[in-house]
């Protein structure tokens, strides 16, 4: 039952984006690639395009006590052919962590771990109504990035990305599908796990003047254990704004924030999920071509 809910969530959320894919002449100069925060858009860059990309995010609030986490990632992405893009990164995470019910306190810093996100693009918004893009990032991390216990965890993020312009140079939307399995070994106790999560994220981003786009990022995230999809843990629905700035020809600046503003978890009568998410999350991505 909760796996058919799920399943009806993402499709009505996808049956909503098609609603915004009327007719148009044809495909205006806005690049997706980089102007979401949370999201991704269909654009991959140009052949022989190459960028170093510093991400920044930070997560804050649960249940009780003090919590802040904060990864930062650093990337090179390649565009070696027509509608491949390959990126490799490698992160550190800070964790503070005090009384909060369920995590032992922390107060760490380290190397979190590396990934490899490889993206094809299977429809072009120049060629066809809409953009469409799978995203598969691959990744090893030797900190859990909630609690700051060590572990070996391995994880496969898929997304599916579909974006279009609804207004020609002006307004674009955008719509991710999202599926991330995850498995974990702590190593100071030996238990593994599986788990799994599935989402749907929807965003909309308006161009104020060349280089300067303004909108917000709605996500809705289930979690479960298994990555089956078997039993539902929290869910979650975070909305929130985003900026892109592009700084010059070569440089770009994408700042967004996200608040939790409904979620249920497994504490009764709970509103908010901060078991398996956080009240806030932020993230500023920039990016140069070299």
């Amino acid at each position: 039952m909760q796996v058919q809910r799920g399943v009806r969530t993402v499709y009505a959320a996808a049956l909503a984006f098609s609603m915004l894919a009327v007719p148009r002449a044809q495909a205006g100069d806005i690049d997706t690639e980089h102007i979401f925060g949370f999201m991704i858009g269909s654009d991959i860059g140009r052949v022989g395009e190459r960028e170093f990309q510093s991400e920044t995010t930070g997560r804050f609030g649960k249940s009780g006590g003090r919590y802040r986490a904060g990864e930062q990632e650093f990337e090179l992405e390649f565009v070696p052919a027509r509608d491949i893009r390959i990126e490799i990164g490698s992160s550190f995470s800070a964790h503070r962590i005090a009384g909060v019910p369920g995590f032992a306190d922390q107060r760490a810093l380290g190397w979190q771990g590396a990934s490899v996100d490889f993206r094809y693009r299977f429809l072009d918004r120049e060629t066809a109504p809409v953009g469409m893009t799978l995203a598969i990032d691959a990744q090893f991390n030797g900190i859990d990035e909630t609690s700051a216990a060590r572990v070996r965890s391995y994880g496969t993020g898929l997304t599916l990305a579909f974006d279009r312009e609804i207004v020609p140079d002006v307004a674009v939307a955008a719509l991710n599908l999202i599926y991330q399995p995850e498995w974990t070994r702590y190593v100071d106790t030996g238990t593994r796990e599986r788990e799994a999560s599935i989402g749907a994220a929807l965003g909309v981003m308006m161009q104020l003047r060349p280089g300067i786009l303004l909108g917000g990022e709605a996500r809705y995230m289930r979690r479960y254990e298994g990555i089956g999809l078997g039993e539902l843990t929290g869910q979650a629905l975070f909305i929130g704004p985003t900026a892109y700035f592009q700084l010059s020809d070569r440089s770009r600046l994408t700042a967004s924030w996200s608040t939790q503003l409904w979620g249920r978890s497994e504490v009764p009568g709970s509103t908010l999920d901060l078991v398996n998410f956080e009240r806030h999350q932020a993230r500023l991505v920039y990016g140069i071509n070299f």
